[in-house]
């Protein structure tokens, strides 16, 4: 029924205010905007205001802060600053403790759990408890039984990556390169 306005141009949807006549109904809901003043799709990054989703998705390209360095895109300045950390190699989050420094805060975060000894993520099976999520997700592994790590040489599994590498040494033993891993 819609599209069939556009062959015979009848315009159902009326302005009470201005008694302009469209097509269809979300035209006539973005013209009445126009009158109220009304403003409703709200930059996030400066919470200047559009009428139209369209005009504020224009406008939101004007914040794109590019990184010089490998043409990475951020919308916020903030992160593209965090991101710049990564190419200066500067680590200003210093541990108190230890002086141990880092290039992100969460991991300065993470790190202060072996000087507390506190151990937030528990296994949910056996109550053991983690100072690293990661560390979590591998002790998982052995309820599920799960060993994910494959060797595309004899197709023996195993739990962890780690435990691949050195199997990996075993094939590797008789040639002329031997890995890092290895030695």
């Amino acid at each position: 029924m819609k599209h069939m306005s556009v062959h015979t141009g009848e315009k159902p949807h009326t302005c009470d205010i201005c008694n302009k006549s469209f097509q269809q109904k979300i035209n006539l809901k973005r013209h009445l905007f126009m009158h109220t003043g009304e403003k409703p799709h709200v930059c996030a990054v400066c919470s200047k205001s559009f009428g139209e989703k369209g005009n504020l998705l224009k406008h939101m390209l004007s914040h794109n802060h590019t990184c010089d360095i490998c043409n990475e895109h951020f919308l916020f300045k903030r992160d593209l600053s965090k991101h710049l950390i990564t190419h200066t190699g500067e680590k200003p989050y210093v541990c108190e403790t230890c002086n141990k420094s880092f290039k992100k805060k969460s991991v300065l975060q993470q790190h202060m759990f072996i000087h507390t000894g506190h151990k937030p993520y528990p296994c949910q099976i056996c109550n053991k408890c983690f100072g690293r999520k990661t560390h979590l997700n591998d002790h998982m592994l052995i309820h599920t039984g799960e060993k994910p790590h494959v060797c595309e040489i004899c197709s023996k599994t195993f739990r962890y990556k780690i435990a691949l590498k050195k199997h990996l040494c075993e094939h590797t033993a008789g040639e002329l390169y031997v890995s890092k891993i290895c030695d």
